[in-house]
């Protein structure tokens, strides 16, 4: 050591330079500098290259804009799902101003299942080609649009008007339900990610909980058709105007994505070259990964029996206590709130712990058994065991939507967010659809018990699916070995 040359020394100050880039970290815990192994000779030798056989580390970065368009997209998600249940909720008040069925009343809602059908394909293919702006303006178009269509419907005999503004907002949902974990990908960090889609989701449940309790209140149950078609108006030009104010905050500040990665697994996405992808070969290949179809079919299994619980509320309600139907909303309330807090805390679990079949298969359990408290305690007469049985079912059946979105990701890596998540929902679409028309039969057939039993005999069916599904984390291999990368790296100089 004492016969050390300068130049030596040089070479080993610059090598602990390069290090001291290499490792640095931004608070966020992702790397700010770039590493381009095999650049400079101040970092390792080409050799040593060769036998770690590792890919370039690339610069990562975290914008404080990203909270911006996460919550731009979240009210654009609560102004669509708002419209979903604006009708069902108050269905008896609907079924006698326009004078229909029940049934009739439930499509207003299934026409949202009915449409994503035909539509997810087309609009997973505009994500993946033109990206996540366009399909965010285009749907939240649809939404304004839809929801001015509504305003001049309130007329007994407008119903098939009041359905065709339903459908086009309908149309907005496809453009939306899958934005949450392609958002969280591309704008958040590693630490953060399952966090974001979850706060994503609770856009679309906070809507939820506002078309649970907004429309008993706006549009009370009078006699006076007049005066009733006052508060369905008014509610109406309310939709619209948040929509309205909504599209333009999209138009002017939503963001496609940020000019850094925010991870080293986007990194490595971005760098797929355009010409190797091919949408249908993504299509196949996600069809042919067992573990993620097994998901897509446990997933829509249970979010179709939320969907079919949401639309059917106010039936299985009034049939045990008639005349509460500022309570049925109330209750539906308190089932999407308590969903959110269990969203939140499974998203924050999954990023301190990273344990996604775990988690989803103890969700999925607890959602059984939630809905067969609830399913055995609605006739008992009191309200207070409602609300709390609905929301113990909601915390763990509505807390399973970001949990199925992020395991999706982590099985399907590289693949498309988008298009892993379009086809969860489309599951989810079809199984609510099935649900809500079979579960709607058997209510009017045998009663509120016998439909609530029909729900969760395929509950206990998707929980023992989602005990098959092979735990095949990719994108956390990919992050995992960046990680592994660099302590190679730092090894490598060091021994150097």
């Amino acid at each position: 050591a004492r016969n050390r040359s300068p130049s030596r020394d040089y070479r080993g100050a610059s090598q602990h330079h390069s290090l001291y880039q290499l490792c640095e970290k931004t608070r966020f815990g992702d790397y700010k500098h770039p590493l381009l192994l095999g650049d400079s000779s101040n970092t390792l030798e080409t050799s040593a290259l060769d036998r770690s056989q590792l890919f370039p580390l690339m610069e990562t970065r975290l914008y404080r804009r990203r909270w911006v368009m996460l919550f731009i997209f979240c009210s654009y998600s609560m102004s669509n799902s708002f419209m979903w249940l604006q009708y069902s909720i108050i269905s008896n008040i609907f079924v006698r101003f326009y004078s229909v069925e029940s049934v009739t009343i439930d499509w207003l809602s299934m026409t949202y299942c009915l449409t994503y059908i035909p539509l997810i394909l087309p609009v997973t293919w505009l994500l993946d080609n033109r990206g996540m702006r366009d399909v965010v303006v285009v749907g939240s178009a649809f939404n304004c649009i839809g929801a001015w269509i509504k305003t001049g419907t309130a007329y007994p005999d407008m119903f098939a008007m009041t359905f065709f503004g339903q459908l086009v907002c309908s149309a907005a949902a496809v453009y939306c339900l899958g934005i949450p974990s392609r958002l969280a990908s591309l704008w958040f960090g590693q630490q953060e990610v399952s966090t974001a889609c979850s706060i994503g989701v609770l856009g679309n449940q906070m809507g939820i909980a506002i078309g649970f309790l907004i429309p008993p209140i706006l549009v009370p149950n009078v006699d006076d058709m007049n005066e009733l078609a006052y508060h369905i108006r008014i509610m109406f030009y309310i939709s619209a105007g948040v929509a309205s104010v909504i599209f333009i905050l999209v138009i002017i500040v939503f963001q496609e994505r940020p000019e850094i990665p925010p991870s080293q697994a986007q990194a490595q996405a971005r760098n797929i070259p355009p010409d190797e992808y091919s949408y249908t070969a993504s299509i196949m290949r996600l069809l042919r990964n067992k573990p993620f179809m097994l998901l897509v079919l446990s997933y829509g299994l249970n979010v179709g029996c939320f969907y079919a619980v949401s639309t059917l509320l106010n039936r299985m309600i009034i049939e045990h206590y008639p005349g509460e139907e500022v309570n049925a909303g109330r209750i539906g309330l308190t089932i999407v709130v308590a969903g959110m807090v269990g969203s939140l805390i499974c998203g924050i679990w999954l990023d301190k712990t990273k344990t996604y079949k775990q988690t989803t298969l103890v969700v999925y359990l607890l959602s059984l058994i939630g809905m067969l408290v609830y399913a055995f305690t609605l006739n008992l007469g009191h309200l207070w065991v409602v609300f709390i049985t609905a929301g113990g079912l909601g915390f763990f059946m509505t807390g399973y939507l970001p949990l199925g979105f992020e395991f999706a990701v982590e099985l399907t890596y590289p693949e498309s967010e988008g298009t892993s998540s379009g086809l969860l929902n489309c599951s989810a679409q079809i199984f609510g659809i099935i649900f809500t028309i079979s579960q709607g039969k058997i209510i009017d057939k045998w009663g509120t018990l016998a439909g609530n039993i029909f729900l969760s005999i395929f509950l206990l069916i998707g929980t023992v699916i989602t005990g098959f599904i092979k735990s095949d984390l990719r994108r956390q291999k990919a992050n995992l070995k960046a990680e592994v990368q660099t302590v190679s790296v730092s090894t490598s100089v060091c021994v150097t």
